[in-house]
């Protein structure tokens, strides 16, 4: 009954930290950053790089919507211009800088594989 009473710390070994414990008590930390990595970052870097081309791609007749909310059918757009004129409600236009939209709803651009499927 003694024994029990003996604190844990007395119970342990005399030796240091070896070179191998060290690097078993990092391996978690790199663990969790490879999940936060393919869970969070590299998921979210393919939906910027998606947005990014789709506003590339902008053309007249695709359906938006802006940081601020507004929802609005592209009238005009220009490669080389960060403005793009969308009308919000019937003849009310207004620009908006590429930046500030944040989704493109429907796209009047035609699938690349289009052809292929009318053809058969």
């Amino acid at each position: 009954m003694s024994n029990f009473l003996i604190p844990a710390a007395y119970a342990q070994s005399a030796g240091g930290a070896g070179g191998g414990s060290s690097l078993m008590s990092f391996l978690p930390f790199v663990a969790v950053f490879a999940i936060m990595y393919f869970l969070l970052i590299r998921p979210q870097q393919k939906q910027q790089k998606q947005l990014k081309a789709e506003l590339k791609s902008l053309r007249r007749g695709d359906r938006i919507v802006t940081a601020g909310g507004v929802v609005g059918i592209v009238q005009r757009s220009k490669d080389d211009s960060e403005e793009v004129e969308v009308e919000i409600a019937p003849n009310v236009r207004v620009m908006v800088l590429r930046g500030t939209i944040s989704t493109v709803l429907t796209s009047t651009a035609k699938p690349a594989n289009d052809t292929a499927t009318a053809k058969k």
